[in-house]
């Protein structure tokens, strides 16, 4: 396609698709991001995390943001019915109040590093969101990091 063709089409500089706007996608996530933290604010420290990754998918539009985005409710749910499977889970703890928190620390942060970040390489960082977050969860970090990771994992 020639160069024209492009600048007609309004196509991305990277993929070449038509009518693709990345930087304005990328705004529109963390504009949405920010209007989504700001909404979950009125359900606590979780409710702003989790508000926050629902805010980035619809901020980001119908661009890439958006394809590479995590559900937050989907996570949940699937960690509800998965949680009891894991290894690291002691007997004795509620998924609500221990655990969720622990997994929306890991998908719901997710999405703020780029593709290839590992979870270790921002272990400190999460650890203080599991700290803002974790309300009245009975775990430690060194307990609530393998869940973390866990959901960090997964939506990579």
């Amino acid at each position: 396609m020639s160069d024209e063709a492009k600048d007609e089409l309004n196509a991305s500089m990277i993929t070449g698709e038509p009518g693709s706007h990345p930087v304005g996608t990328g705004v529109g996530g963390v504009g949405g991001a920010v209007a989504g933290a700001a909404i979950g604010s009125m359900a606590g420290p979780l409710g702003t995390l989790i508000g926050g990754a629902i805010g980035a998918v619809a901020g980001g539009g119908a661009g890439h943001a958006s394809a590479e985005a995590i559900n937050p409710t989907h996570e949940e749910a699937y960690w509800r019915a998965e949680h009891a499977n894991a290894s690291y889970i002691k007997e004795g703890y509620d998924f609500d109040r221990d655990l969720h928190p622990a997994y929306a620390v890991g998908y719901a942060n997710r999405p703020h590093y780029a593709a290839d970040a590992r979870f270790e390489d921002h272990e400190q960082d999460l650890k203080r969101s599991w700290e803002e977050v974790k309300g009245d969860s009975r775990l430690t970090w060194e307990e609530a990091r393998l869940a973390s990771r866990d959901a960090w994992n997964r939506v990579s």
